[in-house]
């Protein structure tokens, strides 16, 4: 029996490419569409999570919603990555501030992804797994930023499962290790891809700096973040 469609993608396997964007927000896949890509389409409405598939500069590119958090992303890149034989994934995100040197709308390359979650208890690893970006996606993202003359950091961020934590110093003590920024789905979406034996990227854009109280409202997320979105749609060529 086929895998395709899924209970989460109504897709044809050939209406998705084989580079696929992924954003948090469906409403920001809908936004890339409409003014990167061309002749976009949509391609997946399954529980208000838009996809669409166009072209950029003549390459297929499908930028697709993944939601919020690892249960979410880790379903969307699973059925992406082994049903429909995607063979890279670059999120593109929005990150909270741990370093004093990542400011509102800075670019971050997640290298690694720290995680306070259980998703890597599945694989039944006699150990702790270390999950990490694709290096020759970590190649092309930082040759692209350059050749826009768009600014990047690159390090460790942390992929968390708790928006409101009880811990009021969980923050710190994970920007004391040196972690970049915090956001909520890179650690699996690496995961999912080593699994597969395909690419993953974590491209974040800085939306808050939440030990200065400083934070874009949702209007600036959903539809702003336009450096962060050229350098992604430069991979997929």
């Amino acid at each position: 029996m086929s895998n395709i469609p899924t209970p989460h993608i109504e897709a044809k396997k050939e209406e998705i490419a084989k580079t696929v964007l992924m954003p948090g927000d469906p409403l920001r896949a809908k936004f890339i569409a409409e003014n990167f890509l061309e002749n976009p389409r949509q391609v997946n409405g399954v529980r208000g999570m838009l996809a669409y598939t166009g072209t950029f500069e003549g390459t297929p590119v499908t930028v697709f919603g993944g939601g919020m958090g690892m249960p979410s992303v880790g379903i969307y890149t699973y059925e992406l990555f082994n049903f429909y034989d995607v063979d890279q994934i670059i999120r593109i995100g929005s990150a909270g501030a741990l370093s004093d040197d990542a400011k509102v709308k800075d670019i971050i390359i997640g290298i690694g992804a720290c995680t306070d979650s259980n998703y890597a208890s599945q694989f039944h690893l006699p150990g702790t797994y270390a999950p990490i970006a694709d290096f020759e996606l970590v190649q092309k993202a930082v040759k692209r930023a350059d050749e826009l003359g768009i600014p990047i950091k690159a390090g460790n961020i942390l992929s968390t499962d708790v928006f409101y934590s009880a811990d009021e110093n969980a923050l710190k003590k994970w920007a004391e290790m040196g972690v970049l920024a915090t956001e909520m789905e890179a650690a699996a979406l690496y995961m999912n891809a080593a699994k597969a034996h395909k690419k993953a990227l974590c491209l974040l854009t800085i939306s808050d700096e939440p030990f200065n109280g400083i934070a874009l409202d949702s209007k600036e997320r959903q539809v702003g973040f336009t450096d962060m979105m050229k350098i992604a749609l430069g991979l997929a060529k």
